[in-house]
């Protein structure tokens, strides 16, 4: 599967999270444990798997660094219950998306990555549409989004950055320069750390309340098998393959999905500005996505996907002699 597509489909698989988390109806801390716990006996069997079919072995480094980033997960995982509490699932989905931005500002900063121009282009039509899918337009209107907007938005400008941190921590634990890679392992890694972190966080916030066990324990399940197994999979397959800016536009498929789902389950009914802001999101994603044969490239010729950008260029030494175009 291409990266780009790979990275769709996982954000497709994610974007029914805070629904479930709303379904839960447990603490915080509960709903982060029950989605990591869940997920890691059968990241650990995908693992193992994984690794009798030729997976090489993680280094130190690279688990250490994963473990880390599932620390980060934890938190954001948290924050991101309690900005769903203030703000409700769609605003509380969205505002978290200008992880977008942070991405690339940071990788920017930290890994040397210039952001792509269509990336910049289409910033403007995202916050526009983001403000509009949340409602943020509709000052002074009839309806309320929360019990504390404000809180909320402080909230989801928190699950933004440590979203942003977790994504690009995994996205270094699994990179590689060339030859097979793990998928699984470092999802595994990071869970593991995003359980450990989990319990951490709810001792210290006192925040361990499960509620009725049935049926919570069952969409806590449904949760960690459909966004931490599979979509993080499909994402995590992905990272090493796409610039990091590239990554969090593909991840605003995850506000429309969660609208969509939002209104089939839950019985939210999004306003007309909402659903031109979901339209506005889509196309900043293609705009974002779109790329240019001077800016990416892919080929075969060994059986996976090699890319070089502006920044990270990578060789190909290609066994058939089909030869990757470099960039300017």
């Amino acid at each position: 599967m291409p990266p780009p597509a790979a990275a769709a489909a996982g954000a497709v698989c994610i974007s029914s999270s805070a629904v479930l988390m709303r379904l839960a109806s447990s603490s915080a801390s509960v709903t982060a444990l029950g989605r990591c716990a869940f997920a890691l006996p059968v990241l650990g069997a995908l693992a193992l798997l994984e690794r009798r079919r030729g997976a090489p072995p993680m280094p130190s480094r690279s688990r250490w660094l994963a473990r880390m980033a599932g620390v980060f997960l934890a938190a954001d995982l948290i924050m991101w219950d309690h900005a769903i509490t203030a703000i409700g699932a769609g605003l509380g989905t969205v505002v978290t998306n200008l992880q977008v931005l942070v991405i690339s500002l940071l990788a920017w900063l930290v890994l040397g990555e210039r952001p792509r121009r269509s990336l910049v282009l289409a910033s403007p039509v995202m916050l526009a549409g983001l403000a509009l899918v949340g409602g943020l337009a509709d000052v002074g209107g009839a309806r309320a989004y929360g019990t504390d907007p404000a809180l909320g938005v402080v909230y989801g400008v928190g699950v933004a950055i440590l979203y942003a941190i977790y994504i690009l921590m995994l996205r270094q634990a699994t990179s590689s320069p060339g030859g097979r890679t793990a998928v699984a392992a470092p999802l595994f890694e990071a869970t593991a750390g995003a359980t450990a972190g989990s319990v951490a966080f709810g001792f210290a916030l006192h925040d361990f309340h499960l509620g009725p066990a049935w049926p919570t324990l069952g969409w806590l399940a449904l949760l960690a098998l459909t966004s931490q197994v599979i979509g993080w999979l499909l994402i995590t397959v992905s990272m090493p393959r796409l610039a990091a800016g590239m990554i969090g536009a593909l991840l605003l498929i995850q506000p429309a999905g969660s609208v969509a789902l939002s209104y089939v389950i839950l019985g939210e009914r999004p306003s007309a500005l909402q659903l031109l802001g979901v339209v506005l999101v889509l196309t900043g994603v293609l705009v974002a996505v779109r790329a240019r044969g001077s800016e990416v490239s892919y080929s075969r010729p060994l059986g996976h996907w090699r890319r070089s950008t502006r920044i990270i260029r990578q060789a190909s030494g290609a066994s058939t002699g089909r030869s990757v175009s470099k960039s300017p």
